[in-house]
Formats: structure tokens, C-alpha cells, sequence
């Protein structure tokens, strides 16, 4: 199935679902102030774009069998995230956050020059979620209103533009069957749930727990790569290593700020 006919799919599947969260969490006040203030909304009508940007790579990375990839952008997007913190807000960078930072960068450069591959995809997603995050931390709402609002600007390009490949036949849905539309209509909670169950484990667990925990999805996915044959080549190898390495201070560094703070 063509990338843009999943990310469409993803799209108009998310918004009924998130309605209906929304409805059970009675946020509705929260998506009306959005939709009714023209500078939230802006804001909003360019992370919708940066996510589905995001949402189209990964789609890509994984029918183009770049899982590695996948999971390598979502290792370092913690760390651009604190990169990004410097350049947005003004934070400085602790000693081994910058080592962290320099580890990372030094296995990038090793996986493009050893390797001779330039991971765009790992970059892409990296840093469009930064930069998606830092619009959001902007933005004053909440994590589901946001999402939905987001879905709803897309919603109208979606429709347009999966009608338009079902008519000039480029469309799988048309002939899919029962299946394979059961899936795609999983699309909509399979996008949903995670970014709920984040909202609310961000309220009930520290921070540092929230920030480790992120790992496990880039772990999981690199699993996945290596289940699904993906090639461990030496220098993608000495490239996770130093983003493992850099993972571990990171980590250390926030475990160690957050008992400093509570002492």
C-alpha cells in the first residue's frame, strides 16, 4: 500500500476515535478555545504538518525495510530535544549532557562517512518531533485536544487526497478486503491511545521515569529490525553504541538532577 494512502487512512481514522475520547474526557471546551483563537490555531495548523511529515517517513521507513533508521531517529530525538532546549529557551547543557550530545553526533557521523549512508530518515524523524515538540510546549493545551485539533486541519487534504488516488486507481483500499480495512481502521487507536496514556503518565510518574521510558519504543524497534533481517553492519553497530552510551548518561544525568532537587 502506497505511504499516502496509509497516512491519509491514519488521518481520517484518528479523528473519530479522538472524538470520542475527547468526549468520555470532556475536553470539548479545550478544542473550541483552539479552534476559535486564531493564533492557537495557527500554531496548531504547523505542528499538524510537522506530525504528518513525521507520521510519512516512518511509514516509508518500515516499507522500505529502514527500521534501523526508525529506531535510531527516536534514540536521538531526546537529545535533540535538548539541543533544541538551547537554541528555543535559553537552557544550558550540562557537562555530560553535552558528552551525551557529542556521543551522539560522533555515531551519525560514523554510520554516513563508514558506512556511506546518510541517515536522513533518523534525522527527519528526530528532529521534526523536536521541532513538533517545542511548538507544543508553546501551544497551553492539552495532549488530546491538540491531537485532535491537528487531525482536524488534516482531515480535509486526507479526504481530498485518498479520494483523489481511489478515482486515478492508485488506491489499494478500493480492493482491500476485510482484513486489511480492519487494520487500517486501527489506524485511528493504534494513533490515539499512546498520546493519551503519555498524557497520563506524564502527570503520575516523574519525569525522569516519562524521559526514560521513551527508550523502550527505539528498542523495540530495533528489535523489530533485526527480527525482520535488517543487516547489523559494523558501522550501524559502533553508531548504536554510541547512541546507547549516550542514552546511559543521559539518563544518569536526569536520575542524578532529579535526586539533587528533591534533596
Amino acid at each position: 500500500m502506497p505511504a499516502l494512502e496509509v497516512l491519509f487512512h491514519r488521518v481520517i481514522w484518528a479523528v473519530p476515535f479522538g472524538a470520542l475520547i475527547i468526549y468520555l474526557r470532556r475536553q470539548w471546551a479545550e478544542v473550541r478555545r483552539a479552534l476559535t483563537h486564531r493564533q492557537m490555531l495557527s500554531w496548531l495548523t504547523v505542528s499538524a504538518c510537522l506530525i504528518a511529515i513525521n507520521w510519512f517517513i516512518y511509514i516509508i521507513a518500515v516499507q522500505t525495510d529502514r527500521i534501523f533508521q526508525a529506531s535510531l531517529g527516536y534514540y536521538i530525538n531526546p537529545l535533540i530535544f535538548v539541543v533544541a532546549g538551547i537554541f528555543f529557551f535559553g537552557e544550558r547543557l550540562s557537562r555530560w549532557q553535552s558528552i551525551a550530545v557529542f556521543l551522539a553526533t560522533i555515531g551519525v557521523l560514523v554510520l554516513t562517512v563508514s558506512g556511506g549512508e546518510f541517515p536522513w530518515i533518523a534525522l527527519s524523524l528526530g528532529t521534526s518531533f523536536a521541532i513538533y515538540g517545542v511548538i507544543r510546549k508553546r501551544v497551553v493545551i492539552g495532549a488530546t485536544p491538540g491531537l485532535f485539533v491537528e487531525t482536524l486541519v488534516l482531515i480535509p487534504v486526507a479526504i481530498i487526497g485518498l479520494g483523489s488516488m481511489m478515482v486515478s486507481g492508485q488506491a489499494v483500499t478500493s480492493s482491500a478486503g476485510p482484513g486489511l480495512m480492519g487494520l487500517l481502521l486501527l489506524a485511528g487507536p493504534i494513533t490515539v491511545v499512546p498520546l493519551v496514556m503519555f498524557a497520563v503518565a506524564a502527570r503520575r510518574l516523574a519525569l525522569t521515569t516519562v524521559g526514560f521510558m521513551q527508550f523502550l519504543a527505539p528498542s523495540m524497534q530495533f528489535g523489530a529490525g533485526i527480527y525482520y533481517g535488517e543487516q547489523l553492519t559494523l558501522p550501524r553497530l559502533i553508531c548504536f553504541a554510541c547512541i546507547w552510551a549516550a542514552v546511559i548518561l543521559f539518563s544518569a544525568d536526569a536520575f542524578r538532577r532529579q535526586k539533587k532537587a528533591r534533596a
